[in-house]
């Protein structure tokens, strides 16, 4: 595949996705990995927890989770099982691409409504964790919000974008952008050259 091809959706969106994902990965390592370790020293040496470590990462897990998932949809590497749709002839198979990007768009959609009025509700009662840390759940659940209602954002826009690359004859952009990724690519987005394949 010719790496000079738009097959992510603007520069300005993936560049967005990956900051979040970076924030993402920092929150899994200070949130999670380093309570965790912190609690399990502090039980060999202490016998007792100096953080609540299983609560924080629960926090961060989340957090992780609602971060990550715009950056999964601009690098496409969700999982999509499309050996028969890969077989179809060309218009039918970007039909079934649409599809499968309005669907996603649909759930991303729904997730952010959702998730959203879990916040507006903590928010309003005054949530708080029921554990001695007393955090306001409004926090962690808004870090999870903000990563979902990028998702959302990136998910409704992928199909709009590809749809207009479509109308104006830039089918292999579309293509790029809404299709799964093949062999090649997922070696060229690993580093991977053709001849160090076995």
């Amino acid at each position: 595949m010719n790496s000079s091809r738009r097959s992510d959706l603007p520069s300005a969106m993936r560049r967005v996705s990956q900051v979040l994902a970076w924030i993402a990965g920092a929150i899994i390592l200070f949130g999670s990995a380093v309570p965790i370790s912190i609690d399990v020293v502090s039980r060999l040496f202490l016998n007792r927890t100096l953080v609540a470590s299983f609560e924080i990462s629960g926090y961060a897990l989340a957090a992780c989770i609602g971060l990550g998932m715009g950056y999964t949809v601009t690098t496409k590497a969700n999982i999509r099982i499309d050996f028969l749709t890969a077989k179809l002839p060309t218009a039918l198979r970007r039909l079934f691409d649409l599809i499968a990007a309005v669907s996603l768009a649909l759930v991303a959609g729904a997730l952010a409504w959702f998730s959203f009025g879990v916040v507006q509700q903590s928010w309003s009662m005054g949530a708080k964790s029921i554990s001695t840390l007393q955090v306001p759940l409004v926090l962690p659940q808004g870090i999870w919000w903000v990563g979902l209602f990028w998702f959302a954002t990136v998910a409704v826009l992928t199909p709009i974008v590809a749809i207009h690359r479509y109308m104006r004859g830039q089918s292999e952009d579309a293509d790029a952008l809404l299709a799964s990724t093949n062999l090649s690519e997922e070696m060229e987005r690993a580093g991977v050259d053709d001849g160090d394949r076995l």
